[in-house]
């Protein structure tokens, strides 16, 4: 027995707009989920441009309406988590433990529009009785959602929806890169780049993790004063016009005894300060892209020198049913600032609103509630 759900749908010419889809009852291995939150990032607003027209959303939580018959780890009435990269644990990738880049269910490449061919997964939800795609397989911006049930984490909370809503991508990304993949070290210095939303987040995995000095960098200053609130130590105030971040470089090289950063994490997705976080750091030290730049973009090779360590990690290295626990736990612990981050909460027909407020700057997070 199918269900009517109000949704927004990304028509791929740039426009979106409010409809009904037709979710489909699941099948053995799937879940439905009544989404009661959804997180927005810039990913969701790029959705638009996807040149095909799609169910929005790719952050949530929400309660598990039905489950299929082969369903056995969880049941009507629990509240999960929707995880975007959904694991099939048996592939190369993870039995690696790369559950992130499973290759037989991610739906990210590294070549641009956000899907791989044969990964998208058409079935169980129709619009005017076409079958439409939901955004990375889950499509959260809808009032119910059919998902493999590998995409939910359970979660033993009672933890509001939007923050728990959050979790599944710039929270997850931000945090992940800092402790799962720069494995960054209590008592060292960390620079960041930007401090939208998953800068934010980077700034909360160095204090959580034990970073000494956390240099945030950006060109508002709204942001920086938000950034001291989530754990900056210092702040510098970037100007426009400098190309590549070096003179902010020099201001991070007098904050660390002239040699720079032990770390720095790249947050601002602006393909010209790909390279930027090379000049923050130190001999031997690391510098992470955590925003997923997929442009081609040129480097001057001296800014590697000597023995600089440059990666570029997705999603955090997330494993889902490990990492989301953790992130629970710590934010019920008060470690994690989930509630504060959230700026504001809107309804699904104020879409373009929250739309608007994230790409002026005015948001560290918004979410739709439904």
């Amino acid at each position: 027995m199918s269900i009517i759900s109000k949704c927004a749908i990304a028509k791929g010419d740039g426009t979106f707009s409010i409809e009904t889809v037709q979710v489909e009852s699941p099948k053995a291995d799937e879940v439905l989920v009544k989404v009661k939150a959804a997180g927005l990032c810039h990913t969701d607003h790029d959705s638009l441009n996807w040149g095909k027209p799609i169910v929005m959303g790719h952050e949530g939580a929400g309660f598990v309406e039905q489950v299929g018959s082969a369903v056995t780890n969880l049941n009507v009435g629990d509240y999960v988590i929707l995880n975007w990269a959904t694991p099939c644990m048996t592939c190369f990738q993870c039995q690696e433990g790369n559950q992130h880049i499973c290759e037989s269910n991610s739906p990210v490449t590294a070549g641009g529009n956000g899907y791989t061919p044969g990964h998208a997964h058409l079935e169980g939800t129709t619009w005017n009785d076409t079958p439409i795609e939901r955004s990375f397989n889950i499509g959260t911006l809808s009032e119910y959602t059919l998902v493999k049930a590998s995409a939910c984490v359970k979660i033993e909370t009672n933890m509001p929806m939007p923050s728990a809503s959050i979790i599944s991508c710039g929270v997850m990304t931000g945090y992940g890169s800092v402790v799962n993949s720069a494995k960054l070290q209590a008592g060292s210095s960390a620079v960041v780049l930007g401090t939208g939303g998953v800068g934010l987040n980077v700034i909360q995995g160095a204090r959580i993790s034990g970073a000494a000095k956390i240099i945030a960098i950006d060109i508002n200053q709204e942001r920086l004063d938000m950034a001291l609130q989530f754990g900056a130590t210092h702040t510098i105030l970037a100007d426009k016009n400098d190309i590549g971040l070096l003179k902010a470089s020099e201001d991070v090289k007098k904050l660390t005894n002239g040699r720079g950063a032990d770390y720095a994490f790249e947050c601002t997705a602006i393909p010209a300060l790909g390279a930027a976080p090379l000049a923050m750091i130190r001999n031997a030290g690391t510098a992470v892209q955590v925003s997923g730049i997929e442009e081609e973009i040129t480097i001057d090779m001296r800014l590697f020198e000597w023995d600089k360590i440059y990666i570029n990690p997705l999603y955090g290295k997330c494993r889902p049913q490990v990492d989301f626990p953790k992130l629970v736990s710590l934010y019920e612990k008060g470690d994690l600032m989930l509630d504060e981050m959230i700026t504001r909460t809107y309804p699904l027909e104020n879409l373009q609103q929250a739309f608007d407020d994230m790409l002026t700057g005015k948001n560290a997070k918004g979410v739709i509630i439904f």
